[in-house]
């Protein structure tokens, strides 16, 4: 489970007879505290790669933009290649199964209509 900002405007290409993927670049961030003893821990940002697919995929692609905030649910899953100068790299993404939108949507924008069963 991940709570974070988009960091840039989602990849979206279309694989495989229209298969929607998206990629997202997900921050989250541990806040600074202040340690009994005074010591200051500073506040870190890790950023995650997040895939979607499908259905999350076409969805993330109307509604997904730089600087919203997301809830995401998904798998950790790693890869292994060697890239062109024959170097061993490892790729770690986060392979979501649900998210939520929890940035709220400007009053000027246009609101999506219910999709029919």
């Amino acid at each position: 489970m991940l709570i974070g900002n988009v960091g840039l405007e989602p990849e979206v290409r279309y694989v495989d007879a229209g298969v929607c993927v998206a990629r997202v670049r997900l921050a989250t961030t541990e806040r600074g505290y202040t340690l009994p003893n005074g010591t200051q821990v500073p506040e870190r940002t890790e950023w995650h790669d997040v895939v979607f697919w499908r259905r999350l995929a076409e969805t993330v692609e109307k509604y997904v933009h730089t600087g919203d905030k997301l809830y995401v649910e998904g798998k950790i899953t790693s890869r292994r290649y060697d890239d062109k100068n024959g170097i061993r790299r490892t790729v770690v993404e986060i392979w979501a199964e649900s998210m939520e939108l929890l940035s709220p949507r400007p009053a000027s924008a246009p609101q999506a209509e219910p999709q029919q069963q």
